[in-house]
């Protein structure tokens, strides 16, 4: 059974290793993929984890994403209790599971299917991903009816929001919120704001498409099958646009900027 694990711990952090050890511990027969994001960034939960639900997964997947900032309430934790466990079964037959925070489960609601808490306690450790949830998430990948509760009340998720910085890949490449086709012809040049720095970019068909050195503006490598009912484009390919910079870093040419910055296309004033 594939079991990604998918959290802001930091890449080989020791987190990551008691949480995958516990779940081991629960389900033995688990194959785990550890996935790490920016530290509170639900943004970059949400979209890694539908890029690994909705792209074919094999049968039996399951998807766990912990990222809890914790900001339902700015007031003082009692037993260090933060935002509630819940799960959604797609209709290819995965599993995702996680904290409902922010916009962890925003990229499902697309997919027409009902999200429900988990019966489980949602306090009682700092360190709720490795001596609370495990368990739950074993009862959900076993399939065992009583591991959910109660439906999440309508508007509970919010959209997916709109020209946004999704995630930041090894290569430094920007994946965004915005969704191929954009209203800006292959060939021009457009001016792009990612939080307060501005680059020229290429949009283009293809990343590759732009010589050394110059950034391009396209539909990127994530993305996934729409599904849920005819009226909502079921059956039409999602792509998401990106920014890349051929033989450097888009990211180092924006400074760094973080999960959740604004991206905007601004008129070229050269054009």
């Amino acid at each position: 059974m594939l079991v990604h694990v998918i959290a802001d711990f930091g890449a080989g952090d020791l987190a990551f290793a008691e949480v995958a050890q516990r779940l081991k511990f629960e389900l033995p027969e688990a194959e785990l993929v550890l996935t790490a994001v920016p530290p509170f960034a639900t943004l970059a939960a949400g979209f890694v984890s539908a890029q690994l639900a909705l792209n074919d997964p094999p049968p039996g997947t399951l998807v766990f994403h912990n990222v809890a900032p914790r900001s339902d309430d700015d007031g003082p934790r009692h037993d260090n209790a933060g935002e509630r466990l819940a799960a959604v079964t797609l209709e290819n037959g995965v599993r995702v599971v996680g904290v409902h925070a922010g916009y962890a489960f925003s990229f499902f609601k697309r997919a027409g299917v009902a999200l429900r808490y988990v019966r489980v306690e949602s306090a009682g450790s700092q360190f709720r991903s490795r001596d609370v949830f495990p368990r739950a998430v074993a009862a959900l990948a076993r399939g065992e009816p009583e591991a959910l509760g109660e439906a999440l009340p309508s508007g509970a998720v919010p959209d997916v929001p709109s020209g946004r910085l999704a995630y930041v890949d090894g290569f430094g490449n920007l994946k965004t919120t915005l969704t191929a086709p954009l209203a800006v012809v292959p060939g021009t040049r457009v001016r792009v704001r990612v939080g307060d720095v501005e680059q020229l970019a290429l949009a283009t068909g293809g990343s590759f498409s732009v010589p050394a050195g110059m950034l391009a503006l396209a539909p990127g490598s994530s993305g996934w099958r729409l599904r849920g009912s005819a009226g909502d484009g079921a059956g039409t390919r999602l792509r998401f646009m990106e920014l890349f910079l051929r033989g450097g870093s888009a990211a180092a040419a924006f400074a760094g900027p973080q999960v959740g910055a604004a991206v905007e296309l601004l008129e070229d004033p050269a054009s």
